[in-house]
């Protein structure tokens, strides 16, 4: 039996399609960000909390799909950059409640607009008829790989 033959995969790289898919996208939502001073985890978690409210750390990171360890220091900096507040929870001392404050709300206002531009330019690219189909394949992707699994955010942003 040879020792050193190299295993087979069949499979194309799942991982890194999504991977450069992600970055495809990203790189037209990115300068934007920076415009604005924020990265794109700091904007996931502005974005998270203007659309539900306030929430616990845990729960912006499972959202956001943000481990618990980067989570901490990025609310450290958002906090300093008063884009977010924390407020320890009456009834449980241990606990906190995020929330955006008001020149986060600043920040996605003015992102707003922009941002809903770059949406409309991908959909000009890729067809709206393909944006709504891929939506739906990514929910589906999603939903059907997390069944009968806790969910949770493991490693990466």
């Amino acid at each position: 039996m040879d020792t050193n033959a190299t295993p087979v995969i069949h499979h194309r790289n799942l991982p890194l399609l999504l991977l450069q898919s992600r970055e495809a996208v990203l790189a037209r939502f990115r300068p934007l960000l920076n415009q604005q001073g924020v990265t794109e985890q700091q904007w996931r978690v502005i974005r998270a909390l203007d659309q539900v409210g306030p929430m616990e750390p845990r729960q912006i990171g499972s959202m956001c799909c943000i481990s618990s360890p980067s989570m901490a220091g990025i609310l450290a900096r958002m906090d300093d950059m008063g884009l977010i507040s924390r407020q320890r929870m009456e009834q449980d001392q241990r606990r906190v409640l995020v929330a955006v404050t008001p020149k986060g709300q600043q920040t996605v206002a003015a992102l707003a607009p922009l941002i809903e531009g770059c949406y409309q330019d991908i959909e000009a690219v890729i067809g709206a008829d393909f944006t709504h189909l891929l939506y739906d394949m990514l929910d589906a992707l999603t939903s059907r790989l997390n069944e009968g699994r806790e969910g949770g955010v493991s490693e990466g942003d």
